[in-house]
């Protein structure tokens, strides 16, 4: 009797993990095949660019749960999102250096112009990413350009005194570079294989 009990008991057991390892093992495929997109998003991006960081494309859309469950749209929305977020809490940065008064005249003419093209940035991507969700991709790619264009702007404008750095380097790059993804993956999708 012994025996039958365990004999039933091994059932159960092999019974349960029979269940469970199926949605498990889909879980698993679900999640290396979104991490299989990233990454080959990422590096097809970087192969077509020698400004693209591929680094940054893989940290910042794998840092994003929900990239781990998308497909290459939602890639280009992620992208998109962080790049709102960034150039959000860049005017947040701003505005406490502009509060700080640690600044000479210049470099405070320096931040207030980078005060207006972020805000001018964020209604940008906004619109941008309402471009992109009603499939005007070419207009989405404008104004992420513009965008980019307008991080470049605020890095530039610094250095035009000798000896003045920039404050902000750090999320121009992150700026300019989360618009380059969305680019590139918008671009990926416009050829005629997802059209």
């Amino acid at each position: 009797m012994r025996q039958f009990s365990f004999s039933f008991s091994s059932f159960y057991i092999f019974f349960f993990f029979f269940i469970i390892t199926p949605q498990e093992t889909s879980s698993a495929v679900k999640s290396v095949f979104s991490i299989d997109i990233i990454k080959q998003t990422c590096r097809t991006c970087a192969d077509k660019s020698t400004i693209f960081s591929h680094d940054l494309c893989l940290t910042s859309l794998q840092s994003i749960p929900v990239s781990h469950a998308t497909n290459i749209q939602g890639l280009a929305l992620i992208a998109m999102e962080l790049a709102l977020e960034n150039a959000t809490n860049t005017i947040s940065s701003i505005e406490k250096l502009l509060t700080s008064r640690t600044f000479d005249p210049f470099a405070r003419a320096c931040l207030e112009d980078c005060f207006k093209l972020y805000s001018h940035g964020v209604v940008t991507l906004i619109d941008a990413t309402g471009a992109f969700l009603t499939g005007q991709y070419s207009t989405a790619n404008v104004w992420l350009s513009a965008v980019m264009e307008g991080a470049t702007t605020c890095e530039e404008g610094f250095p035009e005194k000798e000896g003045e750095l920039s404050p902000l380097t750090k999320e121009n790059y992150y700026l300019f570079q989360l618009c380059d993804i969305a680019l590139c993956i918008i671009h990926l999708l416009s050829l005629p294989l997802h059209s």
